[in-house]
């Protein structure tokens, strides 16, 4: 694709990245066949083709307007196009761009900057966050059944094994996770501990600054990231083997420091590093001697749900599956798995028609096979579909705790 770009953008190094990504796409649409709001609304302008060429024309110095902003918000960023564009255009990152560009030259409603400013300050702050759920549990028989769906039910987490001065791997604590269901760590944990490895949680590491960063809010986003990455140096100095991030789309944010802060001169290195060491539970499991779980799906059988942020995101496809199905689980068929679930980081609370409309997809698509649990590997996409499956959802690391 020709460009011309202003000089005032190219002169910075988003401009120029914007760019090249731009030069790489070819308009060739195959990209709108697996968009997830292109198949909902039909608007050319609301697939990835319709919103690179919208990108481009706020970069030629087009006047972006409010219905810009609207198709913008309107990508979960699924990066279903990423994983099908044969010209591999890093679509997700052209999008952060565009809609920094469109956010500084468009206001938004009232209602919309108060709604992302508590998402904001809220979401990432487990002691802001606890006290609130706390709070939804406790009026939760009161509330009308939609809204009581949304509020988790507490699952104890149990125990968390003691390290034995074995081989060593960080865990990120999470932000939602923490609080929502603390559980998937400690089942992490204690997976970890019968397979021989010790798995630290560090107290000071927390968010892993997608909420704020996705929310245009991108220096407390970053900041997050930095305070992360100091309160994981040191034991990544004392030779940790891997940081594990339970949560998809954390762990897909956390292989991503290394590029966000390739120009911060105090953290690119070590920024580096981090992305170096992370994991997905998932890669690492699967080079791993299963053998001392024996076969605990024997006679079960489960939906995997997987997440954007692990197939499209992280190009994670099939390991989980493959992991389970080594474990003795029968995994049913899911139509259309390729296809988000709606939830989308904070995307059900800012785009909540699109997300109920994409979640009744996707939970009758779970459901089809009849499964007696459905499984996944994010947070955000275990809470949407609880909120809205008859069958229980839970992460996939659960499945696989000694403690069951």
């Amino acid at each position: 694709m020709q460009t011309q770009i202003l000089p005032e953008f190219l002169a910075t190094p988003a401009g120029r990245e914007a760019d090249a990504i731009l030069r790489s796409c070819v308009h060739c649409g195959f990209c709108t066949a697996t968009c997830p709001t292109y198949q909902l609304l039909g608007d050319e302008l609301d697939g990835p083709r319709g919103r690179i060429y919208q990108i481009k024309q706020v970069l030629e110095g087009h006047t972006p307007t409010r219905i810009t902003q609207q198709h913008l918000d309107r990508c979960l960023t699924c990066r279903s196009c990423e994983t099908t564009c044969p010209s591999g255009v890093r679509y997700a990152r052209l999008a952060e761009i565009g809609r920094h560009l469109v956010e500084e030259r468009v206001a938004r409603p009232v209602g919309e900057r108060l709604l992302r400013t508590v998402l904001v300050r809220l979401l990432p702050h487990p002691a802001r966050l606890r006290p609130l759920l706390g709070l939804g549990r406790l009026v939760r028989p009161l509330l009308p059944a939609a809204l009581a769906a949304k509020v988790p039910r507490a699952r104890p987490a149990g125990d968390w094994p003691a390290p034995r001065g074995r081989r060593r791997c960080l865990v990120l604590a999470g932000c939602v996770q923490s609080v929502a269901t603390p559980l998937t760590n400690a089942a992490a944990a204690r997976l970890l501990d019968r397979l021989g490895v010790d798995l630290i949680a560090s107290p000071a590491a927390g968010c892993c600054g997608a909420v704020a960063y996705h929310l245009n809010a991108q220096d407390e986003g970053l900041d997050a990231m930095r305070r992360n990455i100091d309160a994981w140096w040191p034991e990544i100095a004392a030779g940790c083997d891997a940081i594990l991030v339970t949560a998809s789309a954390c762990a897909g944010m956390v292989k991503d420091y290394g590029d966000l802060l390739r120009d911060d001169p105090l953290y690119a290195e070590k920024a580096a590093r981090v992305s170096a060491l992370a994991r997905d539970p998932a890669e690492w499991l699967a080079a791993a001697d299963l053998s001392p779980l024996g076969t605990p799906g024997r006679g079960r059988r489960i939906a995997f749900h997987a997440p954007c942020t692990l197939q499209h995101g992280q190009q994670i496809k099939g390991v989980v599956e493959g992991i389970l199905t080594r474990l003795g689980f029968t995994l049913s068929v899911v139509p259309d798995a390729h296809l988000c679930c709606g939830s989308a980081g904070t995307y059900s609370l800012t785009q909540p028609e699109l997300s109920l409309a994409l979640r009744s997809n996707k939970v009758i698509a779970l459901e089809s096979g009849a499964p007696e649990l459905i499984a996944t590997a994010n947070i955000g996409c275990q809470l949407h579909l609880g909120a809205g499956s008859g069958v229980p959802v839970v992460h996939w690391l659960e499945l696989l705790d000694p403690a069951n």
